[in-house]
């Protein structure tokens, strides 16, 4: 039976969950990118999670506060962040947002707290603050310089932040290989081939006692039969990792 679905005064979108493993479990994900379609594909993996495992899910958008329609191109306003105040899971799909001291508060404050942090694709570049450089928020851009915060959220919180296209980008796509040291890992149970139209981001080096799943190999092209490209080396593609936040808790 399919669960609840509403949209919270239309800004936001809330599946209730139900039965299952994740029945009383609060999961926020937040959409936000002019790219990789994260407004789409959040509400997609929402609705997985609630019907078919029960969690309770809470998707929020980027919003035009002229229109209140969903609009990733506008990159100062993620309304509902006060959700992670009951999230026991925050899933992260941004690129280059720079939120209002307010909003951004809540993210910054569930990050501390130790809460667990899932970070797809642009979330290694999830913020870049260019309007309010003096916000107390700032040192989270993606090119932070601030010393003992380098690299911002993307690098400290999730383990590296932006770096280039590892790849011809809309050109080479990308194959995912198991780690064969971590092959028994909970993570990767049931995965098997994984290939993405995207290409390989570079990774220089991760932070916090990360451990790689899975490794990122170009391909030569853009099917998932296309050859590797001998010249690029393997790039870590998913990782789990801890990060100590200002209240000396671990998240991971």
């Amino acid at each position: 039976m399919e669960k609840e679905e509403r949209m919270d005064g239309e800004l936001w979108l809330v599946y209730e969950g139900g039965e299952g493993p994740g029945e009383g479990k609060h999961i926020l994900l937040i959409s936000g990118d002019e790219e990789y379609r994260s407004e789409e594909a959040l509400p997609a993996l929402a609705k997985i999670l609630a019907v078919r495992h029960g969690f309770k899910c809470t998707v929020l958008f980027a919003i035009d506060p002229q229109t209140g329609e969903i609009n990733p191109e506008i990159q100062t306003n993620i309304p509902g962040l006060h959700n992670l105040e009951t999230a026991d899971l925050m899933v992260i799909f941004t690129r280059f947002r720079e939120l209002p001291d307010e909003q951004m508060r809540y993210i910054v404050d569930y990050v501390n707290s130790g809460g667990p942090v899932v970070g797809l694709r642009t979330a290694t570049h999830a913020f870049r603050y260019t309007r309010n450089k003096t916000s107390p928020y700032a040192k989270y851009s993606f090119d932070s310089k601030v010393e003992g915060f380098e690299g911002g959220f993307g690098r400290q919180v999730l383990g590296e932040t932006w770096v280039s296209h590892h790849g011809r980008h809309g050109r080479e796509s990308t194959r995912g290989v198991i780690n064969e040291e971590m092959k028994g890992h909970p993570i990767l149970r049931g995965v098997e081939d994984i290939w993405g139209p995207t290409d390989v981001y570079t990774v220089r080096d991760l932070t916090g006692e990360a451990e790689v799943l899975v490794w990122g190999q170009v391909l030569s092209g853009m099917n998932p039969t296309d050859e590797p490209n001998p010249d690029k080396p393997l790039m870590p593609l998913a990782w789990i990792k801890t990060y100590t936040g200002e209240q000396g808790r671990s998240s991971r």
